[in-house]
């Protein structure tokens, strides 16, 4: 059994050996993962070809189990007894393994959602705020007007002494 550092440890010791409850999961997601091989169905049909050769043929005077094959259905339905509870244990923990990362998926999902609108609502804001701010553009354009009506006004005062001038030859 792997120690895990978020737990105290006990103290206590005991004779009894330590039984690790997962063990019994990780074994059956190991056979059903090695029944799903082609390497099983290889060594299997290797076995039943062996199995029924030494049988129908006799050699060695090896015949256990005559032509009917009954210990060999027996042998098949033990494995089959047993194989197909250990496969229902390990898809129901991976299963389990998919909630959870289903759960997390979903999770990282809704932080991302609003990770994204406030982000949305900060942009927003900041284009509101650029609104109220002068862009350079507009000062350029506030700037020229200002200087055109300078040199109007400048224009014009210097237009007045010189039609004060020409009233006072006449």
């Amino acid at each position: 059994m792997a120690e895990r550092f978020d737990t105290p440890k006990v103290s206590r010791r005991s004779l009894r050996p330590t039984w690790d409850p997962d063990l019994v999961g990780r074994g059956a997601e190991a056979f059903a993962r090695f029944m799903g091989t082609g390497r099983f169905l290889l060594y299997m049909t290797a076995f039943v070809i062996v199995w029924v050769t030494l049988n129908v043929l006799a050699l060695w005077g090896l015949r256990w189990d005559p032509y009917p094959f009954i210990l060999l259905n027996l042998f098949f339905s033990v494995q089959a007894s047993y194989a197909a509870p250990l496969i229902l244990l390990a898809q129901n923990r991976q299963d389990d393994r998919d909630r959870v990362a289903l759960e997390q998926d979903r999770q990282r999902a809704e932080r991302s959602l609003a990770d994204t609108e406030y982000l949305a609502r900060e942009m927003a804001g900041l284009r509101i705020a650029l609104g109220d701010v002068a862009t350079r553009d507009f000062v350029r354009s506030e700037l020229r007007n200002l200087l055109e009506e300078m040199q109007a006004d400048r224009s014009a005062e210097d237009g007045e002494p010189a039609r004060r001038q020409a009233d006072e030859r006449v």
